[in-house]
């Protein structure tokens, strides 16, 4: 991000600071509204990103061998690495779910012999709700300086250079 606000900012570093922080708001609110829109629009539960990251496990967790061990967990094997699956905690010890926060492959096979919603042990930062909600908000302009509120003992303050 530091990379896309220098190179937007080429042209207008030697502006003076109010006019430099009017390009920077005026690049802000432009993402901001083009995140928004993109982010209504999508018809997937999740982010794009990790609903493509998502997809492959759905594949790699089929025939995957499922045993119940007690009502939130389960052993699950098959594939390279084993692992135990506690659906209530949101927690595998292959540990990709514990970090990712998004189901492993372990995971989607027990939530699947569980009849259970895999989206339902998806972190709610991954949804498109919170995606949404992230750039609900409008990033206006402050507005002219004449039609600033200063307050007086703020405009009375000597700032030293």
């Amino acid at each position: 991000m530091v990379e896309s606000l220098n190179s937007m900012l080429v042209n207008a570093r030697d502006f003076p600071y109010v006019a430099l922080l009017d390009v920077i708001q005026e690049k802000m609110s432009k993402w901001w509204n083009d995140r928004r829109i993109v982010a209504m629009a999508i018809t997937a539960p999740l982010t794009p990103s990790r609903e493509s990251e998502f997809r492959p496990r759905f594949a790699q967790s089929n025939g995957r061998h499922t045993l119940q061990l007690n009502p939130v967990t389960y052993h699950v094997k098959g594939g390279e690495l084993e692992g135990v699956v506690d659906i209530f905690n949101k927690t595998c010890t292959c540990k990709e779910f514990d970090i990712d926060k998004l189901p492993c492959v372990h995971a989607i096979a027990a939530v699947h012999h569980a009849r259970v919603s895999v989206y339902s042990l998806v972190s709610p930062y991954y949804t498109k709700e919170y995606y949404v909600l992230a750039y609900g908000e409008t990033i206006y302009p402050v507005g002219s300086q004449s039609q600033w509120d200063v307050p007086n003992e703020v405009a009375t303050r000597v700032v030293l250079p």
